[in-house]
């Protein structure tokens, strides 16, 4: 056997990330694979919730905005976020939703170049972002193209106003090489809009040296911000001036207390704030962001790695026959950090192994994934995966008529 459970044991005993798994609640018996969908939650949000809420809300109400920073929380947060990605602190600011934020940066960065009329993406993209795009390209006049992947390089042009990409792709993992991506793009003199949701603290970015200029990100994956957690929004410190949000609530207003009726955006990325800032979610989220406390992402992705392998050949071996095939890239430098197998009844096999205890997800119509999330999961957790599903997979378990019943999907 590639891997023994006493290994296994073992490599969790030498893990550098192994006091991090402390950090989290997992509840016992249960193998989570699905941090990439939603990520655990940290013990600490539990006790920081309670501090919010009896404390600050139950006792100091209003005055907590002040006393206990809730006007500070977006660029506060942002500025944790920044230390991730590879950008300057006043460059990421955490606000809304992944899909608003797209919609933000699409129409403000469109009314930078008027005479360039397209917006390309990538067919397969994940839904949301491609839903957004239409959307946004419609107000912004601009008209949605979306290429197959090895066609996006050929369709840039004189025509292209923005690149949209999501960095690591959600279904099969496969990643863009940003820094390259981007310098095509900026070739033709287009620019780039990137999704950081399957990237954001799974891997090492350096947002800045990649040259990127605009980015978007999820708060709940990677970064365990809890369910619904605020997303984050990054704009390039040069571009920050020249962009406008299409979304001018009172709080990205220079003066948000003058109430004045004319709207005079405020300096820098604070002007990509709306409404009230969702105290209660930032809080969770900033809980989740401060698990990464004294880790290095290099380390992180290191283990990300040998993750992917192990899980890989366990799989390879344990499960042969059963028409499991991986398409998750096997180099480093072109995945992210889940590991994704297609299979004609990925459907029935997710639930069977949700059924013993083991969470992966399914993604329409044939692929089950399964997500490696450093901080908290373990080598034993993959051998006791593996063991799981090959005894489902032997014993046909998976053919059970519950197994088939598709209501709502994890």
């Amino acid at each position: 056997m590639s891997l023994s459970a006493a290994e296994a044991r073992a490599l969790d005993a030498a893990d550098p990330l192994r006091l991090c798994r402390d950090r989290f609640v997992l509840p016992k018996g249960l193998i989570y694979l699905d941090g990439n969908s939603l990520g655990a939650l940290p013990r600490a949000t539990v006790a920081r919730q309670r501090e919010v809420v009896e404390e600050e809300w139950g006792e100091e109400l209003i005055r907590s905005w002040n006393s206990r920073f809730w006007i500070e929380a977006p660029q506060r947060i942002g500025a944790k976020i920044a230390a991730l990605i590879g950008a300057k602190p006043h460059e990421v600011i955490v606000a809304d939703s992944v899909s608003v934020n797209l919609f933000k940066l699409i129409v403000a960065a469109a009314s930078l170049a008027p005479d360039r009329p397209v917006l390309l993406s990538e067919a397969g993209n994940f839904h949301t972002d491609l839903h957004v795009a239409s959307g946004a390209a419609e107000l912004a006049k601009l008209r949605l193209e979306i290429v197959e992947r090895d066609a996006i390089e050929r369709r840039l042009d004189a025509e292209t106003n923005l690149l949209l990409l999501t960095h690591v792709h959600f279904k099969a993992g496969t990643r863009f090489d940003m820094a390259e991506m981007t310098k095509r793009a900026t070739a033709v003199g287009a620019r780039t809009l990137w999704d950081l949701s399957h990237s954001a603290g799974a891997m090492p970015l350096d947002l800045n040296a990649a040259g990127a200029e605009l980015a978007v990100g999820c708060g709940y994956k990677y970064l365990n911000g809890g369910p619904g957690a605020p997303a984050f929004l990054y704009v390039a410190e040069h571009l920050q001036e020249r962009l406008l949000s299409p979304l001018r609530g009172w709080m990205g207003h220079a003066a948000p207390f003058a109430f004045t009726d004319d709207y005079i955006p405020a300096p820098g990325i604070a002007r990509f704030l709306a409404g009230t800032p969702p105290i209660l979610s930032l809080a969770a989220l900033e809980s989740g962001v401060d698990a990464f406390a004294g880790v290095d992402m290099e380390i992180i992705w290191a283990k990300s790695i040998k993750l992917f392998d192990t899980f890989a050949a366990l799989v390879k071996e344990r499960c042969a026959g059963h028409g499991l095939l991986c398409i998750s890239p096997r180099a480093p430098e072109q995945r992210g950090s889940h590991i994704s197998f297609r299979h004609p009844h990925a459907f029935e096999l997710c639930q069977a192994l949700i059924a013993d205890n083991v969470i992966g997800d399914f993604r329409a119509p044939d692929v089950i994934r399964f997500g490696l999330t450093p901080l908290y999961l373990g080598y034993e957790d993959l051998w006791q995966a593996t063991e799981r599903l090959h005894e489902i997979l032997e014993s046909g378990r998976w053919r059970e008529p519950r197994f088939a019943v598709r209501g709502k999907v994890t």
